[in-house]
């Protein structure tokens, strides 16, 4: 950051960002902290019976834009996700699925199928993470196997 000089004895208009343009994409960190927050907040409207755009309402601060889009696919798709679970994850019903894997897969399937710009193993390989970090020992395999599948048919 630099000082923009201004005549003597006048202040310049302050600091002002030296270097490369800045992007507006999110950082792969960002990304991996929207995923995240998604998850919390679709586990949240799933716990209180309520729907994510109850839970949206409610934040005292609006979560980054990614965050939203996850969390308002989730929502727009959910037939269409839940369906395409229902015959990729064989001899589970989505009902007895830990939340956190049902939310997770969900997160999965939603950005495999209407997020072409979100590489497929960028998808799978933080969906996995987040089952390892937040559900049991065997999630990861599971949600790993759950969104290969939908992955093969929704992306080939």
């Amino acid at each position: 950051m630099t000082d923009s000089p201004g005549p003597i004895g006048v202040p310049g208009p302050g600091p002002t960002l030296a270097g490369p343009e800045v992007s507006a994409e999110p950082t792969v960190g960002a990304r991996r902290q929207a995923r995240e927050r998604a998850l919390s907040l679709l586990y949240e409207a799933e716990a209180k019976e309520v729907g994510a755009d109850v839970v949206l309402a409610g934040l005292p601060v609006p979560p980054d834009a990614f965050t939203v889009d996850l969390v308002g696919g989730v929502a727009v798709h959910a037939a269409d996700i839940d369906e395409r679970l229902r015959r990729f994850a064989r001899d589970w019903a989505l009902e007895r699925m830990p939340s956190i894997d049902r939310t997770l897969l969900r997160i999965g399937v939603f950005e495999l199928v209407h997020r072409p710009d979100v590489p497929t193993a960028v998808v799978i390989s933080e969906a996995v993470e987040l089952a390892q970090r937040y559900s049991t020992d065997d999630s990861s395999r599971f949600v790993n196997g759950v969104l290969a599948a939908v992955a093969a048919e929704a992306r080939g």
